[in-house]
């Protein structure tokens, strides 16, 4: 049934992955898939994480399947994270949290359960966005439309645009939003945009989806979600679809969850029972030993605690690389100013670097970064920084 059919194009990021893979260059540097590295270029896993799975083992007793919307241990400990212990929405039990495979799985599920509810809808996506959040969306069914979000000229959001678009954004439409972190460009919201956002989506009556997928990344794990706890606040229909990939390290667990919130607690739990029969059909019930490993950290103060500062040393060396990267260029007399850099938040930057320096980079210097410029700091260590500096010096030198 394959042979007159096409393959499918690679993935664009982790068909980068794969060709920095089959590298043999010892100089190769990979800037690409968005994985945190530590300094010697190893993604870790936390110490945190080693000592919950210690006790896991301890006390397991079976591997039955999972509840649905994942082990009783977990909903708890991750609205409190997600929203604030004392958030209204949460002491009101208008929240309802799943566990699901990673948040690419939280925004599956949450797509496939808008569908059913709002099929004529459109989903509104920022300009650039994540490239999977096209994908997802369209498997879904609805078709999609683009907010402005970054301006390439001025290196930085356009507000106003952005709003305006948002303004004029139809009731029952779905506005995907990137909570912190803004994945690729790494430019985010001041609190006083957020708090206009907020007012358009309440007068508006568009259905807020937030991405929020690098908790803990930009300043704090409580100041990270004051989109979050904002929209939380306003009573209205609302979907957040969180990762612990990047805050917790567990990349290969797929671990996740999709909080919805309802202007009642009986409507929460009359959505929660079509989440069910959502996720029934797509995946039965989530892998237990991620969702085990969060729900056991965040129960734990001192486990807790631990992870709250390997979090912060994570986020540290992401800013202390946009340092490094900026001083470097600057250093070499390159002939553009790159302080933006130190502007933007998260792991990822848009470089300002066209596609022809993007490709001379890989090309001639093994170095992989992602098409538009896109790069993550992690990538970057003090072993690797003063090639790839030399290396983005000598390209641009070149055009």
């Amino acid at each position: 049934m394959w042979q007159n059919v096409q393959a499918a194009p690679a993935d664009a990021i982790l068909g980068l992955a794969d060709a920095f893979r089959g590298d043999t260059d010892p100089r190769k540097v990979n800037l690409g898939v968005g994985v945190y590295k530590d300094e010697s270029g190893v993604t870790p896993i936390l110490r945190a994480v080693k000592e919950a799975e210690q006790l896991l083992v301890e006390r397991e007793v079976s591997k039955d399947y999972l509840p649905i919307p994942g082990d009783m241990s977990f909903a708890g400990p991750v609205k409190e994270l997600l929203f604030g212990a004392g958030h209204a929405a949460v002491v009101e039990n208008r929240v309802v949290t799943a566990h699901t495979p990673g948040g690419t799985g939280a925004l599956r599920v949450g797509a496939e359960l808008l569908h059913r509810f709002l099929p004529k809808a459109t989903v509104w996506v920022s300009t650039p966005t994540w490239v999977n959040h096209r994908g997802i969306f369209a498997a879904a069914g609805f078709p999609l439309r683009e907010y402005p979000y970054y301006d390439a000229m001025r290196m930085g959001i356009d507000f106003s645009a952005l709003l305006e678009t948002l303004q004029n954004v139809p009731a029952g439409d779905i506005v995907v939003l990137h909570a912190c972190c803004h994945n690729p460009c790494g430019f985010d919201l001041s609190r006083a945009e957020w708090d206009a956002i907020i007012e358009v989506a309440k007068k508006k009556e568009w259905l807020p989806f937030l991405d929020f997928a690098y908790q803990g990344f930009a300043e704090s794990p409580e100041a990270d979600r004051y989109a979050v706890a904002g929209f939380a606040a306003t009573g209205q229909d609302m979907l957040v679809a969180g990762s612990f990939s990047k805050n917790f390290g567990l990349y290969d667990e797929r671990c996740g969850a999709l909080s919805l919130i309802a202007p009642t607690a009986a409507q929460a739990e009359v959505a929660m029972s079509h989440m069910k029969t959502v996720i029934r059909v797509l995946y039965s019930n989530p892998p237990a030993h991620g969702g085990l490993i969060v729900a056991t950290i965040l129960a734990d103060r001192r486990l807790r605690a631990a992870w709250r500062e390997e979090l912060a040393a994570m986020r540290q060396r992401i800013v202390d690389m946009r340092r490094l990267l900026v001083d470097g260029l600057k250093a070499r007399g390159v002939n553009r100013d790159f302080s933006f850099i130190n502007r933007q938040r998260g792991m990822f930057s848009y470089t300002g670097l066209d596609n022809r320096v993007v490709e001379r980079l890989r090309g001639e210097k093994h170095i992989y970064m992602v098409a538009g410029g896109r790069i993550n700091l992690a990538g970057l260590t003090r072993k690797n920084i003063d090639y790839v500096c030399d290396s983005i010096c000598k390209a641009l030198a070149d055009e």
